[in-house]
């Protein structure tokens, strides 16, 4: 037993001293200049059958967008007044089967082009959406994602990137069906 226990120490020891190893390997090819690196944003994009219009006011509406984020189970503003440049919200992410909270605020709001967030809770970062009107009926909508793991930024950062770039495009693509059956049963 106690051969048992030292050996899963030493395991233990030996995956956090390589993590530890490739998350500075990750850093010094990563860095340019004094700041600390940005990693690249996770982008997903899709074009949905709807009016700009449309997709604006239910991208825009922050406490419904959990309907269409699956990882997002609740969102509250905490700021008075209508969505805006400078308003807060807090929201619970789970995503992996972690539950954290995160808070965010609004740091461009244009309508109906584009809207960004920035993300202050432990992973820090910026969710920014643009929207492309391709004609009276059809919208592009571009996701920019960049988050920064509290821990091995490098390292996690590298991992989650194709995972929650899974993640995103299913949102979209759920955002896309309910605004599109909306779309079919609006009075023309």
């Amino acid at each position: 037993m106690i051969r048992w226990i030292l050996r899963v120490v030493a395991f233990s020891a030996a995956g956090v001293g390589l993590a530890w190893a490739v998350e500075r390997w990750l850093g010094a090819r990563q860095r340019v200049g004094d700041g600390d690196p940005v990693p690249d944003p996770i982008r997903s994009t899709i074009e949905i059958g709807a009016p700009i219009e449309q997709v604006w006011v239910r991208l825009a509406d922050v406490e419904r967008q959990p309907e269409w984020m699956h990882d997002l189970k609740w969102v509250h503003l905490t700021t008075r007044g209508p969505v805006r440049v400078g308003i807060r919200a807090v929201g619970l992410v789970r995503i992996l089967g972690m539950s954290v909270e995160d808070p965010v605020e609004v740091t461009e709001f244009l309508p109906p082009h584009d809207y960004a967030i920035r993300h202050d809770g432990h992973f820090r970062g910026t969710g920014v959406f643009r929207l492309e009107a391709l004609d009276n009926d059809r919208t592009r909508l571009t996701w920019d994602e960049t988050l920064i793991p509290p821990i091995l930024p490098n390292l996690l950062g590298l991992i989650q990137a194709p995972l929650l770039g899974r993640v995103f495009q299913a949102d979209l693509e759920r955002l896309r069906e309910q605004l599109e059956i909306e779309s079919v049963t609006l009075p023309a």
